[in-house]
């Protein structure tokens, strides 16, 4: 049975892409009689708001688009993360990285090495000692995954993505990514990796922007033992311009679109064609 997912985070009102975005995954699960499931990703405690929450479930029920049993909330699971990040240091593949983003956008400004533009790994070869000793005075971090190691050990790994057959899976392009801050015990990578394993999810439908990463997400299940779902990678929702939709761009919002006197209809044809709107 195919299980797709929309995994929203609640830092601000939906918009034509998100619209794009769940109606893809909607649509696969419904035309195979299958199950979607909604997941709010919400451990930025920082960003996310229950208003936000309340006007995503608002604006999907209103596109027409239901879904299959509760609705996962990332912010009730963090023993989840805790287990993976467990296994994973248990393994030697994590490690503190002291750096801001100041000093790690000046090093990636330096000309670079066989590393490339990734994270160049200014922390991975600091000894336990001066670990040890930088945690204990309190100083800011986050864990890093050691991918070349982790890729040593996982071995060579690929995907399925539909209309492309096997993908060859390359981590190390992605460098050292961030798995969890010192405040919260998660990144997007860990936890989207965590929750599409648990919740059962067999096809991911998700913005092509995310395909690089899906990479790193093979790497995770071949290390957590996880089952590697199949993929879709669909195009992004573009306005007449052909300019992407984006919350930092301030998208027209689905409210603002109800608000104005656009139908479903209207906004459900939008998304099949790619949000050029005439």
């Amino acid at each position: 049975m195919i299980v797709t997912r929309f995994a929203p985070s609640p830092t601000g009102l939906l918009h034509l892409g998100h619209a794009f975005s769940a109606l893809t995954g909607w649509r696969a699960a419904r035309e195979a009689g299958g199950r979607f499931l909604l997941r709010i990703e919400d451990i930025d405690a920082g960003r996310c708001r229950e208003e936000f929450v309340a006007a995503i479930l608002d604006d999907l029920t209103w596109l027409g688009l239901d879904w299959d049993g509760p609705v996962r909330r990332q912010s009730e699971h963090f023993d989840d993360y805790r287990a993976a990040l467990d296994t994973l240091s248990r393994l030697g593949l994590l490690y503190p990285c002291f750096c801001s983003r100041a000093e790690i956008t000046r090093a990636l400004a330096a000309p670079q090495g066989d590393e490339g533009p990734a994270y160049p790994g200014t922390c991975r070869h600091l000894s336990d000692a001066d670990r040890a000793a930088r945690i204990a005075r309190g100083d800011g971090y986050t864990l890093r995954l050691d991918v070349a190691r982790a890729a040593l050990l996982a071995g060579a790994l690929d995907w399925d993505e539909d209309g492309k057959g096997r993908v060859a899976a390359d981590p190390q392009r992605e460098g050292d990514v961030v798995l969890a801050r010192k405040d919260f015990p998660a990144s997007y990578h860990l936890a989207v990796t965590v929750d599409d394993a648990l919740q059962g999810v067999t096809l991911v439908t998700r913005g092509e922007d995310l395909f690089a990463a899906t990479a790193i997400h093979r790497l995770l299940q071949a290390l957590l033992g996880l089952s590697a779902p199949r993929y879709r990678h669909h195009p992004l929702l573009t306005d007449a311009s052909g300019k992407r939709y984006a919350k930092r761009d301030r998208a027209p919002s689905i409210k603002a679109l109800r608000a104005a006197g656009r139908s479903r209809e209207e906004i459900r044809a939008w998304s099949t064609n790619r949000g050029r709107e005439t």
